[in-house]
């Protein structure tokens, strides 16, 4: 048996990235009790919450009693600060709520008590709020009652810069490799449990994996023949049963079956033979083949052979081949057209009908 070499296909490395925006949202609530005792403290003076951390970067909140500015009359004010010292370009969405707590904290009604905002903190730009935040005459009012007290949540999300990464997978998985090592077992006959007789020339296989892929195989190794380990084929030349069998491991055909010098006579034969054994993939591959390959010396016979193994898009492309301009009489002097006439009459009905519809 002629070896046929395989070029082992090398699987690449394969790279990628990935962009990563990140996002923190947290809330902070800072309690002002005994407001009244705060209400005159001063214009610009505040109290500030504790520090907490969002994001990796620390904030606190800082509440004017008496307002920030001087025009800040009659109310107060609040400033979300972020006091990180290497703290840049921080981006930030974050809300302010008034809430009063008597018993049960609830939002307190007004058109300043919440407020939503965007800013970018950085160093030149660390204190954002509103210097009109409340009405302090509400917040007198609210806090009239014994054991009330005002609570400042602040809800902030800070969003990170994108970030672009490198994702690397590490395990660099090879090409599948099945075809190979079933090609390499046939080649070598390791394990080969029975031998098919063609010509004369022996050919060495494996029981199990030919009933796998032939139903006509089955049916003869699991069947009458199996006790037999030599079986002898008839009707099939030795170069044909190989590539058969080449097919049947690889589920390929063999390079020269691919070349331009894969003759049109054993792709006919080849084809006969994927029928036979009922090699489906096999049998239409070759009609594949054979309709690439088509011309005057050999239209006839494909035509034939198309026609007895039930091949109708082979049969249409030759068919249609013969149509064509001037084709005809060139096809009628060749032996195949003879064959043609006495192995499938009828035919020729069909080849004048498309001659007729062509012209």
């Amino acid at each position: 048996m002629a070896s046929n070499s395989t070029t082992s296909v090398v699987s690449l490395p394969k790279t990628s990235s990935r962009c990563i925006s990140e996002s923190f949202t947290a809330t902070h609530d800072f309690e002002v009790t005994n407001y009244p005792e705060l209400d005159g403290m001063g214009v610009g003076e505040f109290v500030s919450s504790s520090t907490f951390s969002v994001a990796g970067y620390d904030w606190k909140i800082d509440f004017y009693p008496d307002g920030c500015w001087e025009d800040s009359t009659g109310v107060a004010s609040a400033f979300l600060c972020c006091v990180s010292e290497l703290a840049k370009d921080v981006k930030t969405k974050f809300t302010f709520n008034m809430l009063v707590k008597e018993g049960k904290a609830r939002v307190l009604v007004t058109s300043l008590a919440f407020s939503k905002f965007e800013h970018v903190f950085s160093p030149e730009s660390a204190v954002w709020g509103l210097s009109q935040f409340v009405q302090k005459s509400e917040l007198k009012s609210s806090t009239n009652v014994k054991g009330c007290y005002l609570i400042i949540r602040c809800i902030l999300t800070v969003t990170k810069e994108p970030q672009t990464v490198a994702k690397r997978n590490p395990v660099v998985v090879p090409q599948p490799n099945l075809q190979d090592h079933l090609r390499h077992m046939w080649k070598d006959g390791q394990g080969a449990d029975v031998t098919f007789n063609v010509c004369g020339q022996l050919f060495h296989a494996h029981r199990c994996l030919l009933a796998a892929r032939s139903p006509v195989f089955k049916a003869e190794l699991f069947g009458p023949m199996k006790e037999k380990a030599s079986i002898e084929v008839v009707d099939i030349e030795p170069l044909v049963f190989e590539a058969l069998l080449h097919f049947v491991y690889t589920d390929s055909m063999p390079d020269d079956e691919h070349s331009k010098d894969g003759t049109t006579a054993k792709l006919q034969h080849l084809l006969v033979a994927a029928d036979r054994y009922g090699l489906d993939r096999l049998r239409a591959l070759c009609e594949s083949k054979l309709c690439e390959s088509i011309d005057v010396e050999t239209v006839a016979t494909t035509l034939v052979l198309a026609e007895q193994h039930h091949c109708k898009d082979l049969k249409e492309a030759c068919v249609e081949f013969i149509a064509a301009w001037n084709v005809l009489p060139a096809v009628m002097a060749t032996d195949g057209f003879k064959h043609l006439v006495a192995s499938c009459p009828l035919l020729m009905r069909e080849i004048l009908d498309k001659v007729s519809s062509s012209d």
